[in-house]
């Protein structure tokens, strides 16, 4: 299988309107009565409240996003750093969450619709739809439409949907401010509401005017330069946002009392729009239709841009395998995941049909949204405290850590001030992330999240409930065996290695091949003009060996501006459990230094690593060395899968001072890694002359790394390196994934 890539053809004009145009519509048309009902005056708070609020998750989003730009969003970066558990909890929470809030705009766009438009109502037997229902249908299958044919058309109309409104809430606010009356605005905070008591729950119920901005995240995959384009976007959004809500809720309730705006039946931004424009104009009704234009307008957009979002993220959960792979497929002409939009268009119509009450709606999306944020805020923090080597962001949060703290405490406290029916409605949720990842998705994927990854590597220093809880919740995904392919001659061997390998687990083989571009050589222009002839009948040999062999292989190309360096990147992009790499004269960055491989192998690596000094692949006869440390007993399964799968016979080699007590020892050790038939030899004397020796029947040297440090191994020497030059036969290096110290990286 390859991968799917989405084309990057959003500018950041276009990114900009995607955030502004869906959070634009409800704080204004759809919510103002319930909200003033709710706070009085004091819902300006409200809006202020809530876009600081957003702000601080809008910063960890920006530098989350310029890490990682990828489709999927606040999705994607929960599942790459807290793991698929809670990976699982964040897409079908966002997911659901976005299309309710869908459904919600277009609810709001029916019910303008109906206004200027005769529609009528619907009964079909079991279910009848009213006029509002059949316009909001029709809406959403159009807004589908729009988004099945791509991003760039989308990206077109949000710009002309954002200018548009704009330009009408601004001259709204002008003509409503000349005829504004202060004293309206006292008190500001009504004792009757609660007084500043009620911001909070104020804040909570027009929250969802403000779940635009991490949507411009979910296409980040999309945007054009989006170490500069995608910060712009999401915190700019936010900013002229929050201000233009509290500048409107002011002016509105400045030219109409506040109880008039929250009375039932009144549609506030339309009254206020009419008596502005009849005082200063005397064009009452043209104020009224402008505003119910434009009312249109902003429920389109928010609707518009929060499909886009939700199938972008649908798409990636399929991506990584929490849904069904279906759902990844390209369309081959407009380049959209197609599929997933046409899922969630069909939640949505679904949804319309099934809830008729927009609060219910807007609540939940609010509700599932606020959960995301919180968990997009930690996994910030677990990939800036992992010091994850992949994270290299463009932009980061100031202030940190506080930023991303208070971004998930206010997050989460936010959901308290939500009415029960929500809150259950989160909870279950929840539960139900929980129960898809136990029951679907757990066997299915194989993404590890960086917090797992360094709680296990770091298990002597964790606390055995942080160590227990990581290891549960591990996917049981398959067995992933990386082989970076780049020489013809070589890549039957290490196919055949890493295919017994990943066949004896269950698991698959995953071939890279690695193109070095030139630093001056940008990549995408790499792209367009490299010759990817080479590279594919090379992948394509690797497949046709790997079918023989009867296990699952699937293959990628890689364009950098490293070489040797980019394997260990691709290893963590990949999810590799094991790495089976080549040891040639000019391999790996070094031209006749092997030493460069054993010098990047001694970091933390979350993954097993296999170095194969090619001098023809002969499994027949292995001898493995061992002297009891970690990696020898990587050594031993390696030593195992050949015997079983390549029929190999095998040796175990023990240098002691003290031949009793060595072949206790080798016994004990043999009989503990199920190799209690292979040969045993135990030797007196010098470590790298027994091993010399015995390497000289044998067809393939199988032998640990070694533990001394860089710097001794600078200076001295290692007994690896000495033998990989003196034997005859194949070598095979092996370490074993572990964390291990700066200081014993140093001095072993």
């Amino acid at each position: 299988m390859t991968d799917e890539e989405l084309a990057k053809d959003l500018g950041p004009v276009a990114a900009l309107t995607i955030g502004v145009g869906t959070m634009i519509g409800a704080g204004i048309f759809v919510l103002p009565r319930e909200a003033y009902g709710i706070a009085g005056p004091a819902v300006a708070l409200s809006f202020v409240v809530g876009g600081v609020i957003s702000l601080f998750t809008a910063l960890s989003a920006s530098e989350l996003g310029t890490a990682m730009p990828k489709a999927g969003g606040s999705y994607y970066y929960v599942n790459h750093a807290l793991g698929p558990l809670f990976g699982s909890i964040a897409g079908m929470g966002n997911w659901m969450g976005l299309a309710f809030a869908s459904a919600f705009y277009v609810i709001g766009f029916g019910d303008f619709l109906v206004s200027v438009v005769s529609i009528p109502a619907v009964s079909l037997g079991v279910v009848s739809l009213s006029a509002v229902q059949v316009a909001a249908i029709l809406a959403g299958l159009l807004f589908i439409g729009v988004n099945y044919v791509g991003a760039k058309e989308t990206g077109a109309l949000q710009v002309v949907i954002v200018i548009t409104l704009v330009v009408i809430l601004t001259a709204f606010s002008i003509l409503g401010f000349l005829e504004a009356d202060l004293t309206t605005l006292r008190p500001f905070a009504p004792s009757e509401l609660g007084g500043y008591g009620a911001v909070l729950p104020g804040t909570a119920l027009v929250f969802v005017s403000f779940l635009g901005f991490a949507k411009i995240t979910t296409v980040a995959e999309e945007i054009k330069n989006p170490g500069r384009n995608l910060p712009l976007a999401v915190v700019g959004s936010v900013v002229i946002v929050t201000t233009m809500y509290a500048i409107l809720m002011i002016v509105m309730a400045s030219v109409k009392p506040w109880q008039e705006l929250s009375a039932a039946g009144a549609d506030p931004v339309v009254e206020v729009a009419q008596l502005s424009f009849e005082s200063a104009l005397g064009l009452g009704g043209l104020g009224a239709g402008l505003i119910i234009f434009g009312g249109l307008l902003a429920t389109a957009s928010s609707a518009n841009a929060s499909i886009l979002a939700s199938s972008r993220i649908n798409f990636a959960m399929g991506r990584d395998k929490l849904v069904t792979a279906w759902l990844n497929e390209i369309h081959p002409r407009f380049a959209t995941p197609y599929r997933s939009i046409a899922v969630t268009g069909f939640i949505i119509v679904f949804s319309l049909v099934a809830v008729d009450d927009i609060k219910v709606l807007a609540k939940a999306g609010s509700a599932l949204h606020l959960i995301v944020y919180g968990l997009l805020n930690l996994a910030l923090i677990v990939m800036r405290e992992s010091d994850a080597p992949d994270y290299d962001p463009e932009f980061t949060v100031p202030l940190y850590p506080i930023t991303p703290i208070l971004g998930a405490v206010f997050s989460f406290g936010l959901i308290a001030f939500l009415d029960p029916i929500e809150i259950g409605l989160s909870v279950l949720f929840v539960v139900f992330g929980i129960v898809w990842y136990l029951f679907y998705a757990r066997e299915r994927t194989d993404k590890r999240g960086i917090l797992s990854r360094y709680v296990l590597s770091r298990s002597s220093e964790m606390p055995d409930a942080a160590v227990s809880a990581a290891s549960t919740v591990q996917p049981d995904g398959g067995y992933r065996v990386m082989v970076p392919l780049s020489n013809p001659e070589s890549e039957r061997d290490l196919v055949s290695l890493g295919g017994a390998v990943a066949k004896a687990n269950g698991g698959t083989l995953v071939g890279v091949h690695i193109v070095k571009v030139p630093d001056q050589t940008a990549l995408e222009s790499a792209r367009e003009e490299y010759d990817f002839a080479e590279a594919d009948r090379l992948l394509e040999q690797a497949r046709v060996d790997a079918d023989e062999l009867d296990v699952d292989i699937e293959t990628h190309t890689v364009l950098s501006h490293r070489s040797f360096e980019e394997v260990f990147d691709a290893a963590e992009t990949y999810n590799a459990d094991l790495v089976v790499m080549g040891w040639g004269p000019d391999s790996h960055g070094s031209p006749g230094r092997a030493e460069s491989a054993v010098e990047e192998m001694t970091n933390a690596l979350p993954y097993d690593v296999l170095v194969l000094k090619d001098r023809g692949f002969d499994p027949s006869h292995v001898l493995v060395p061992t002297a009891g440390g970690p990696d020898s007993d990587l050594s031993a399964s390696i030593a195992s899968v050949l015997r079983e799968f390549c029929d190999a016979e095998i040796e175990l080699l023990h240098v002691a001072d003290d031949a009793a007590e060595g072949e206790r020892f080798l016994r004990e050790w043999a009989d503990e890694r199920d190799l209690g038939d292979a040969a045993l030899t135990v030797e007196t004397g010098d470590v790298e002359a027994a091993i010399e020796s015995h390497a000289t029947d044998a067809s393939l040297l199988v032998v640990g790394a070694t533990e001394r440090g860089l710097l001794s191994r600078l200076v001295g020497g290692t007994v690896v390196m000495d033998v990989v030059d003196d034997v005859e036969c194949s070598v095979l290096m092996a370490e074993q994934s572990r964390a291990r110290s700066i200081r014993k990286r140093l001095f072993g």
